[in-house]
């Protein structure tokens, strides 16, 4: 009897540890159907990335000149 109910136990792990591998190679799937798909994507991101990192030089660019222009404002009064 005991023996019978371990290998149903046996049975039932191995069934539960196909069906976890099953799950983790779906998991690991490619989301791209082609080579070409995951450069396009790549590229993509690229482009968007510069775009932001610009934005965010300009910003700090005219953060600057209002600096520049606070400071010889300052200057100004200061001397005068």
């Amino acid at each position: 009897m005991k023996h019978a109910r371990t290998i149903a136990r046996l049975e039932a792990d191995l069934r539960e540890l196909e069906a976890s591998a099953d799950r983790a190679g779906l998991a690991l799937a490619c989301a791209f159907s082609s080579s070409d798909e995951f450069e396009a994507d790549r590229i993509r991101v690229r482009r968007e990335a510069r775009l932001i990192g610009s934005r965010h030089i300009a910003q700090l660019r005219g953060a600057l000149a209002l600096t520049a222009t606070a400071a010889l404002a300052a200057l100004f009064v200061l001397v005068a």
